[in-house]
């Protein structure tokens, strides 16, 4: 049983990442898919897919993005966890990095980045960081 899928795939994308692989598989999910697609629409993997091995059980497929020998991904941090959650409102939305990174928000329009939330002038929980 696992605790954590968001912190399951965020590790798995470090971990993959850090040893260069050009892909990482993982369990899906509704919440995961969305991660995934921002992540992509921000440049940070090169693409996703789901793929289904029965009717019931569905993979996330991850295909990491590199430049020349570097990743493209420095590193994934989560912030709000099921033991200490993290809830932000539009005027504490802060630039992740100094603006290099994005931060991926829980709204109640949906996940989207830090900056769009700001932009749209919603807060919500703040799950993860991205640099």
């Amino acid at each position: 049983m696992m605790v954590d899928p968001i912190s399951d795939m965020l590790t798995r994308i470090r971990n993959a990442a850090r040893n260069r692989h050009p892909r990482v598989d993982m369990p899906a999910s509704r919440l995961k898919i969305e991660i995934a697609r921002i992540l992509k629409e921000e440049g940070y993997v090169s693409t996703y897919k789901v793929v289904e091995e029965t009717k019931a059980k569905k993979t996330l497929r991850v295909f990491l993005k590199y430049t020349g020998r570097r990743n493209v991904i420095s590193d994934l941090q989560r912030v709000s966890r099921p033991g200490r959650r993290v809830y932000i409102a539009k005027t504490e939305i802060k630039a992740v990095m100094g603006g290099t990174g994005i931060s991926i928000v829980s709204t109640p329009q949906g996940l989207m980045t830090g900056h769009a939330a700001r932009r749209a002038g919603i807060g919500g929980e703040l799950l993860c960081e991205v640099w």
